[in-house]
């Protein structure tokens, strides 16, 4: 269970699950830098397919442009309100709906007759008089707005002004409220100003709406959401394009809907005004409507020089909304849109009507919140489950296959979608959805993608410093290649006790104690060294692994931490190099003997290999641990080394690896032993070289008369089998030896010959197996 748990939240998963719970926990929050690529994200949808300009008889509204030929033959601005007077004359004669200003007037007219009659010096009283009796230019001005349906401009201010103290409060109040029961003023949720510059007062109380259109772009300077109402003091005043609407329908009010998560939407007008269930615009939280730019539409733009002279067409005017702008750089009413880079300001007004007229505004539900965060949550993991299971390559794919489906949900959401393939044949396969929602899969897919990348990065690390701990427990007991091998496929390798068919290797020098005595502490170590270098060089190039050392024996085996499909004769070979290697050996260190002034005593090796089936893997304590090799076939192997001496030869075979090697190399029957531990007997076998030797006639004749001689011996036909050890050890001599090992079958045939001699006095029980018992190891 434990072991299950610990997989089920690894490391990698917690980290995957600390990551879920800091992207959910980010988008909650929403900083400014997640606000700016999730805005980026919706300017792109919009600059891909942005709102359709509509036919001429579908547009509302028409901006008379203030624009740079207008200020040029007229003045600067800004005009004499007897001009303004005639223009908007002009403007009702022609059969505007309404016209409005994305202007303020919040001072008397300079060109007022008093004023000038004021300020210019040396006029004669009679004079002034006269001016002072000619109607100012504001009240001709008011006189055409009070027959007029005129909508004023006003805009919030960032700080207090002295003339907002003494200026009475602002007329035409057009809110009513309809909330849920228990929910705030919606004013707290709105832009607030401290102060509102306002037109003078006989302006401003004839005006039929009175609207702030005051737009307040972005931090990246974008306006892509519009205000449709602010709070100045303690009430709520509409936006002038909202207020434009609300007098265009002959509304008293705008209705605001909202409960305790904020503002919901607003009603401008009836289902019967505006069928089929009113002019009713979404906003968000904050009463801010998102509305679906198109391309900046010169042709609804009519020079205001051309509506005082009557040149204008008639057909841009009537029955349009009119609004009163400039497109003038040096006005600085100038603005970016995501859309369009510069763009006038009144547009932006003239935009939200078009766009609120023909319900193509973009909305944002809340509901999208849970929606986008339940994306996070439930992408998130899955990559946390599934990467750790089936790797990088293909937890790609599915994350391709999720975040493009995100993606296009996202986009089909804002774009919509009329697929019909078949609309005669299978009507009801047809999809049709109108958009202009806005759901944002760019930070799911985001937070998705560093979960993934970062899940691929542990695993990747972990991998990595396996490989490494792999390279740093290896390195002791295989080769550079063989290292290389298993730590880029740890899948071969198998830790903790696999159980599988071995060769083990046991190898140790004859006589060690009475040569360490001609050395100290210092130089008996590097005795060992260059005794150990070498051998262990000859295991490392045939694929073997070192187990340890136990001062001058070597453990070794093959077969493992990687498949061997040759480990026996691999095993075999290495042993017999490695006795090639001691001459050469000897051979240094007899002339290193010779510089000290020491004697020399050559090193002997004697060898044992068995074969069999054992449990190999880390074994030791959490704390330290070996790759080592357990089982029956160690020990045997164990005891074959140290019997090598016993029958005179280099190196000594149990049964199973006889029997792999017998027809690749030179080997011979030895006995039928009971080593010490163990209680049945085993046939071990010398090993006396390669495959030249197993093919020499000489070699040939000495087994066959040994295996012959062995069988005489077992069957208890001793006087036989000793005439045979004769003629063995002559065929076996120096002179005669076919092999190059310093084996010795003399040390066999006495050995032999005193078992013989024992058992003529002593013979064993009639039904004796041939076995010997062996009393030391």
């Amino acid at each position: 269970m434990g072991a299950r748990l610990r997989k089920a939240f690894s490391m990698e998963r917690l980290i995957g699950l600390a990551l879920i719970v800091g992207s959910v926990a980010l988008y909650y929050s929403n900083p400014y830098p997640v606000q700016f690529i999730r805005s980026k994200t919706f300017d792109i949808y919009q600059q891909i397919k942005p709102r359709e300009i509509p036919p001429p008889q579908g547009k509302p509204v028409t901006i008379i442009d203030l624009d740079e030929n207008s200020l040029t033959e007229i003045g600067q601005w800004p005009w004499p309100r007897d001009v303004l007077a005639q223009m908007v004359q002009n403007l009702m004669q022609m059969g505007a709906g309404l016209v409005a200003f994305d202007v303020t007037f919040p001072e008397p007219d300079r060109m007022n007759p008093a004023g000038i009659a004021d300020d210019i010096k040396g006029l004669d009283e009679e004079t002034k008089n006269k001016l002072r009796a000619i109607p100012s230019n504001d009240e001709i001005f008011a006189g055409v707005i009070k027959k007029s349906r005129v909508v004023l401009g006003q805009t919030g201010y960032w700080e207090e002004r002295e003339a907002d103290a003494k200026a009475p409060p602002p007329i035409k109040k057009s809110i009513a409220l309809k909330g849920a029961k228990g929910a705030p003023n919606p004013a707290v949720w709105l832009n607030e100003f401290p102060s509102l510059v306002r037109n003078v007062p006989i302006i401003e109380k004839y005006a039929a709406g009175h609207g702030i259109f005051t737009v307040i772009p972005e931090r990246d300077g974008i306006i892509r959401r519009v205000p449709t109402m602010f709070k100045y003091g303690d009430d709520i005043y509409p936006a002038l394009a909202v207020e434009m609407m609300r007098v265009a329908f002959g509304r008293p009010t705008i209705q605001v809907r909202y409960d305790a998560a904020g503002i919901q939407n607003i009603g401008i007008a009836s289902k019967s005004q505006f069928p089929p269930n009113g002019l009713i615009i979404p906003t968000d939280a904050n009463g801010r409507v998102w509305p679906y730019f198109s391309k900046s539409d010169k042709s609804k733009y009519v020079s205001a020089r051309d509506v005082l002279s009557g040149t204008a067409d008639p057909a841009l005017i009537k029955g349009k909304l009119v609004i009163v702008g400039t497109s003038a750089a040096g006005l600085l009413d100038i603005r970016s849109t995501p859309v369009d880079a510069i763009i006038p300001g009144v547009e932006v007004h003239a935009q939200l009507i078009e766009a609120a007229m023909h319900n193509t505004y973009l909305s944002r539900p809340n509901y999208f919140n849970a929606a986008e965060m339940f994306l996070i949550i439930v992408g998130g993991l899955a990559m946390v489950v599934l990467v750790p299971w089936l790797g990088a390559k293909w937890t790609m794919m599915l994350f391709v296959v999720l975040a493009g489906s995100a993606g296009a949900t996202s986009w089909f959401l804002f774009a919509g979608i009329d697929f019909q393939p078949f609309p005669e044949l299978l009507p009801a396969l047809a999809i049709k959805a109108d958009g202009g929602l806005l759901f944002d899969a760019g930070f799911a897919i985001a937070s998705i993608l560093l979960l993934y990348t970062t899940l691929t990065y542990s695993g990747y690390a972990k991998e990595e410093a396996q490989r490494q701990q792999t390279r740093a427990a290896f390195s002791k007991y295989l080769s550079p290649d063989m290292v290389a091998r298993v730590a880029e496929n740890p899948g071969e390798l198998k830790l903790g006790g696999d159980q599988r068919e071995m060769t083990l290797l046991f190898c140790d020098v004859r006589g060690f104690t009475t040569i360490s005595e001609q050395f100290d502490a210092v130089g008996l170590t590097a005795l060992i060294n260059k005794l150990l270098t070498p051998l262990t060089n000859v295991i490392l190039d045939h694929n073997g692994t070192v187990d340890k050392y136990m001062g001058d024996c070597i453990m070794a085996f093959w077969n493992a931490p990687l498949d061997d499909e040759d480990h026996i004769y691999n095993g075999c070979i290495s042993s017999l190099l490695m006795l090639a290697e001691m001459g050469p050996l000897n051979d240094r260190l007899e002339i290193e003997a010779k510089e000290e002034g020491r004697k020399h005593i050559p090193l002997k090796v004697g060898l044992g290999l068995n074969t069999g089936v054992c449990v190999v893997g880390n074994m030791g304590s959490d704390q330290r641990f070996d790759y080592s090799v357990l089982g029956d076939t160690v020990n045997l192997a164990a005891r074959l080394e140290g019997q090598s001496k016993s029958y005179g030869m280099n190196v000594v075979l149990g049964p199973t690896t006889n029997a792999a090697v017998k027809d690749r190399l030179a080997t011979i029957d030895l006995d039928f032993i009971q080593v010490k531990g163990k209680t049945e007997g085993t046939y071990i076998y010398g090993l006396m070289g390669d495959g030249e030797i197993k093919s020499n006639p000489e070699f040939i004749n000495i087994q066959k008369m040994i295996h012959t001689a062995l069988e005489a011996y077992q069957s208890q036909k001793f006087d036989e089998a000793a005439e045979m050890f004769k003629e063995i050890r002559v065929l076996g001599d120096a002179e005669h030896k076919p092999w190059k090992l310093d084996a010795n079958l003399d040390v066999l045939c006495d050995l032999y010959d005193e078992r013989i001699a024992e058992y003529k006095i002593n013979p064993p029980a009639p039904d004796w197996d041939g076995v010997f018992i062996a009393t030391t190891k």
